[in-house]
């Protein structure tokens, strides 16, 4: 049996939406265009990883699965520079001050990465496990 590939190639291009906010302009980024491929101004590979297979169940499972976008520092000039199909992922770029530009994920990367959940399974629920029977119990006290 072979497994299933993690890897993606996907090119993408951004363009700038410049804006007036209460007399203040101010510039944002959006993606023009998200292609398969390693053709273009940009490209970067998405890749799946078994850690995060619960978040891309729930990104899957949204109204809209999104893909997210790295895009270098949001106080600098963007460059792509990494992928995810992964909120958590994104969220930890974002707390990294990195800028995230989301966009719709195309129907042929959620059938693969639904593929991908097929052939590996589906997170484990992680729940809290014990070291040993009856760890965290009170001991009860017999005379």
């Amino acid at each position: 049996m072979t497994r299933l590939a993690n890897r993606r190639p996907l090119s993408v291009t951004i363009t700038p939406q410049d804006k007036v906010i209460k007399g203040f302009r101010q510039r944002s980024w959006a993606v023009e265009r998200l292609e398969p491929g390693d053709q273009g101004p940009s490209v970067v590979t998405l890749v799946l990883s078994l850690t995060e297979r619960a978040a891309y169940r729930l990104n899957l499972q949204a109204a809209a699965p999104r893909l997210f976008i790295r895009a270098g520092h949001s106080d600098g000039e963007p460059h792509i520079d990494a992928i995810t199909a992964s909120q958590d992922v994104a969220a930890n770029w974002m707390d990294g001050e990195h800028r995230v530009l989301a966009t719709e994920m195309p129907l042929a990367i959620q059938a693969w990465i639904e593929a991908y959940l097929v052939a590996h399974g589906e997170a484990p629920i992680e729940g809290r496990k014990k070291k040993r029977k009856g760890a965290g119990r009170a001991r009860e006290n017999t005379p």
